[in-house]
């Protein structure tokens, strides 16, 4: 069952997170996603789970031996789509007021990797099918709204993951947010950045991310729930 939800994790979390600065690579991606921009954000979700069955089905092989390759399938797929200054902002918390622009780059730039090298392997198994898009329950509205998914499970149950979607000052939705079975990924990792900030200092906390990725993510899981 963990397995499974570890699935689930991965095919939500991959690329809520994602790096302030945008790579060459991003900056192209931008351009496809124009294409896209008038999209409405059960669209948006829709288009992102085709797209990444097309990226994956085919070359599992090859891709479970370029860990980095599967990465960049990350990036291309999920990064035109999601809010990532906001939230990366929304992480941080508090401490996003207190940090200067460099910081909170910095600091994006670290957990995003960190993220996406501790979830990417589970995205192999992913297959066309897995997610299902779920009819809008009526409370769109022109800023902000929720798209509710269901993610099949290899044992044949289901997870709910819910994407928070605001609109950009281009115009277009973006995603801020992944709310798996009623918790929040924003939420979850800014009590554990909290946490960490308040003991060592934002830098510290940015360097343990650089140089232990999803170690540091790890550990920081572990003393999370120690404390509760």
């Amino acid at each position: 069952m963990l397995r499974s939800l570890a699935l689930a994790t991965a095919i939500a979390l991959s690329g809520v997170i994602a790096v302030p600065l945008l790579s060459q690579d991003a900056f192209a991606q931008d351009t496809s996603a124009a294409a896209t921009s008038s999209q409405d954000p059960q669209q948006i979700v829709q288009t992102i789970s085709d797209q990444l069955s097309s990226a994956i089905e085919g070359h599992r092989a090859e891709l479970k031996n370029d860990q980095e390759k599967l990465i960049a399938i990350i990036d291309d797929v999920f990064l035109p789509h999601f809010d990532i200054d906001y939230a990366s902002i929304l992480v941080l918390g508090q401490h996003a007021r207190d940090a200067t622009p460099a910081q909170r780059e910095r600091f994006a730039k670290a957990f995003y990797n960190s993220i996406t090298h501790r979830y990417a392997q589970g995205l192999l198994d992913y297959t066309r099918g897995r997610v299902k898009v779920l009819p809008s329950n009526g409370d769109t509205n022109d800023k902000r709204t929720v798209v509710r998914t269901q993610v099949l499970l290899d044992d044949g149950k289901t997870v709910s993951v819910d994407y928070a979607f605001r609109k950009s000052r281009t115009g277009d939705w973006k995603a801020y947010d992944v709310i798996i079975e009623g918790i929040s990924y924003v939420t979850n990792y800014r009590n554990q950045v909290d946490a960490e900030i308040r003991k060592s200092g934002i830098d510290a906390l940015t360097q343990r991310l650089e140089t232990q990725g999803e170690k540091a993510l790890s550990t920081m899981e572990q003393d999370s729930r120690a404390s509760h």
